[in-house]
């Protein structure tokens, strides 16, 4: 499936330099290194790129913590900083506690063009290897803001390896970025696939369900009990279909594809709403057709495993 944003790599993560200071000061101090900017979550944009600047660039002053290495691309070292400690002025908090923040923040040092963006809002649009570039950096600062502390003794951990760990200088524990398995599935009977809406979702979109997988269970069994828990419907033969970083904020969403063996819905009180929609109802939403259902958004794997099942390939 090539339509899933986030998935692409980058030349190289080079993480056999995360330890070395030496190397990663020289990179630091090359004309040529860029950097990615990153406010709370959002990446810096020049319109359908990254706005990736020089080591040296002002709007790299209100960094809030060490810059994360990312190894190399467009034959430069790659670096993104976090520089979320800056407040915007007439800054809309309510845009961004919303599902789809459409708001844009422009920092007083930025390039002419250059602004920060919703990532979701610019993944389908983006080149692969930036999207990924923007995911990995967004999920190491999310896993980064959430885990300051030591889960072992509870003291003050401090960022180490270039931003790939965290060490805990009180009783040396190490440790690592978290990223949480969760499956994500079409559920489909004959000529029909489920699909559900959760509360504060965008008016009409309905997409695959979805849960995390928890611990000591296969990914087909967390396919068959999440399905049974929001809908009451029981699956058989489940099967893998592909993978995407989703960093919102820090999952890895497996998606598969179940045969229910029963029809009727019981809905529990975790989504708003679930139906069964035949092949041609949902190919005349997925053609702006039907004004009653919108479909998920590009880039997102549930929209491109809709469009396998709708193109039969599923």
């Amino acid at each position: 499936m090539h339509d899933i944003a986030f998935c692409a790599t980058w030349h190289s993560r080079a993480t056999h330099l995360r330890d070395d200071s030496a190397a990663l000061a020289r990179a630091r101090q090359d004309p040529s290194t860029q950097v990615l900017p990153m406010w709370r979550g959002k990446p810096h944009l020049a319109g359908a790129t990254l706005g990736r600047v020089a080591t040296d660039h002002a709007i790299l002053a209100q960094s809030d913590m060490p810059w994360l290495y990312l190894g190399q691309a467009d034959g430069r070292a790659q670096f993104a900083a976090d520089i979320s400690r800056w407040e915007p002025e007439a800054l809309d908090r309510a845009a961004l506690a919303m599902f789809t923040d459409t708001s844009i923040q422009i920092h007083p040092a930025a390039d002419l063009g250059c602004q920060f963006g919703e990532l979701r809002l610019a993944m389908a649009h983006l080149d692969p290897e930036q999207a990924a570039l923007a995911t990995t950096a967004r999920a190491v600062f999310n896993w980064h803001r959430t885990h300051r502390f030591c889960s072992a003794c509870g003291a003050g951990s401090e960022i180490a390896l270039a931003g790939w760990e965290r060490h805990c200088p009180a009783c040396g524990a190490r440790h690592f970025p978290r990223t949480d398995p969760v499956v994500i599935m079409l559920v489909t009977r004959g000529n029909s696939v489920l699909l559900g809406r959760s509360r504060g979702w965008p008016e009409r979109m309905y997409s695959a369900l979805a849960g995390f997988v928890e611990p000591g269970e296969t990914v087909e069994s967390a396919v068959a009990r999440e399905v049974l828990e929001e809908t009451g419907l029981t699956v058989g033969r489940v099967r893998y279909l592909a993978s995407q970083p989703w960093p919102f904020p820090n999952s890895l969403m497996l998606g598969c594809v179940a045969e229910a063996q029963t029809e009727e819905i019981t809905l529990d009180d975790e989504l708003e709403d679930t139906r069964w929609f035949t092949r041609e109802g949902l190919l005349a939403a997925w053609s702006g057709e039907n004004p009653q259902v919108t479909p998920a958004r590009r880039g997102a794997i549930a929209h491109a495993m809709i469009g396998q099942w709708l193109a039969g390939h599923v």
